[in-house]
């Protein structure tokens, strides 16, 4: 049974097996639907297959869940707290970074993006939690020379990654798929299926098996 081409089928592969797993982005309160999109559209194009979101308000919330509808191509995970999300990431073995000029804070270009790494990001105008700066490893900024003092939110996030990707291509880590093969194969059914997922889940059902075509076997 096939319900998509052979070409798409193998464009969605080709982009599973560069993903990343071990990097990845906690967007904290950022709320401006242009800013989350923008930054969710950069995750993918550096391969990172899943976000976190931190909502401390009911509104940001709505909007982080709105996001999140909005890009088939990565999970959004939606945190209650920063201390929930921080310990998400350490029982993974991240390392934590908030993007935040302090006179502590680090150039981001001498970072090791090569160990698993979490970046945070905050809110446009409230930036990071003092929660969020106390739990992490360090404070990151990208270094500018003008008169202004800031860059946009998703401006920022997107220099530090595509710092990343280099570091991260540099070393091989996109010459073959890291995703572990479980996920690998679930993902690869949600991304070419995404309505028969969504089915299977909500029956709580296991999903069909597919071959090596994109084709779902009949049992």
């Amino acid at each position: 049974m096939r319900f998509v081409s052979s070409d798409r089928f193998q464009q969605i592969k080709r982009l599973l097996d560069k993903r990343q797993p071990d990097l990845t982005v906690v967007m904290e309160n950022v709320n401006k639907a242009h800013n989350l999109a923008a930054i969710i559209r950069t995750c993918d194009a550096v391969g990172i297959p899943k976000v976190h979101a931190v909502a401390l308000r009911p509104e940001i919330r709505t909007k982080q869940n709105s996001a999140s509808g909005a890009n088939r191509w990565v999970d959004v995970q939606i945190h209650n707290s920063t201390e929930d999300v921080f310990s998400t990431l350490r029982q993974g073995g991240f390392q934590i970074f908030v993007a935040h000029f302090s006179p502590q804070a680090t150039d981001f270009r001498a970072v090791d993006f090569t160990k698993p790494t979490a970046l945070v990001v905050g809110a446009e105008w409230e930036g990071i939690s003092e929660t969020a700066i106390s739990l992490a490893d360090g404070s990151l900024y990208v270094p500018m020379v003008g008169m202004v003092e800031s860059l946009n939110v998703s401006v920022a996030t997107a220099i530090m990654l595509f710092e990343a990707q280099r570091q991260r291509t540099e070393k091989g880590f996109y010459d073959k798929p890291r995703l572990d093969e479980a996920t690998y194969q679930r993902l690869l059914f949600e991304l070419t299926y995404p309505q028969i997922a969504t089915a299977y889940k909500q029956k709580d059902k296991a999903l069909p098996k597919m071959n090596m075509d994109g084709e779902i076997l009949r049992k």
